[in-house]
């Protein structure tokens, strides 16, 4: 997974779940993609060039009201409070699990995979040949209080399973989050901020708003930009949290 580190950017630090971390968690039987995928056309917006693009929609609402149902009875953990040194403070609920398979459908059943691998205009943004998303899938629920801290997000290499290739060298260049809850669904605060010239100022700030089903990619690794999740005053912040992965 992509590490999360707090603002120094210089020798990365992992967070509490590092990439080398194995999540012992059986996957779950996530729900299907009803109705079928996508359901809209998926065209990328570019909030901010080059480093962070979104597709409205890419989840419609009742999925993501379906997803949330389901959600919630998955065993979640609370993070500490107090991290390790130099990891970023986040208290959220969370779970996690490595589950090749429900990275496979996300990639390949949504549509997702024919937007980034169709559109010849964005090709230079990924950082090579786009394989699929890391298999460690990511559930992280912000209730009243909670937050993410600045910090960035590190790029990491794995091996993925794909049908030309079982052992396939890969590595992750963006971060891939899935709002299941906005506004609309009562969720008050936690829009995902960045800070492109890497200073923590509320003059250079870029918040972006959650939005019920929208998927919000972001560059990570040595070009990632400062960035967090501000505190959630009302209501919950659901996320679905992978990463696109490229050929090593």
């Amino acid at each position: 997974m992509a590490k999360d580190k707090h603002p120094k950017k210089q020798t990365p630090s992992s967070s509490p779940a590092a990439a080398t971390t194995t999540t012992k968690q059986t996957p779950p039987d996530w729900p299907v993609f009803r109705p079928p995928l996508p359901v809209v056309s998926l065209d990328f917006d570019s909030p901010i060039q080059d480093k962070v693009v979104v597709l409205r929609s890419f989840f419609p609402k009742n999925l993501c009201r379906d997803y949330v149902s389901f959600l919630r009875t998955l065993p979640l953990t609370t993070t500490p409070g107090k991290p390790k040194r130099g990891m970023a403070v986040r208290v959220n609920d969370r779970f996690q699990v490595q589950d090749p398979l429900f990275a496979e459908r996300l990639w390949s059943e949504t549509g997702l995979k024919e937007a980034v691998l169709d559109n010849p205009d964005l090709a230079h943004l990924w950082g090579g040949e786009v394989v699929g998303l890391n298999p460690n899938i990511r559930v992280y629920r912000y209730t009243p209080g909670q937050f993410f801290d600045a910090h960035y997000d590190d790029s990491n290499n794995l091996t993925l399973s794909t049908p030309e290739n079982p052992s396939l060298p890969v590595k992750t260049t963006w971060t891939l989050l899935l709002y299941l809850t906005s506004s609309t669904d009562g969720c008050v605060g936690g829009e995902t901020v960045f800070y492109p010239n890497d200073r923590q100022t509320k003059k250079e700030a870029i918040p972006i708003s959650p939005e019920t089903g929208m998927l919000l990619l972001h560059k990570h690794g040595d070009h990632c930009m400062l960035h967090e999740g501000k505190e959630v005053t009302a209501g919950e912040k659901w996320i679905l949290r992978s990463d696109l992965c490229v050929r090593r």
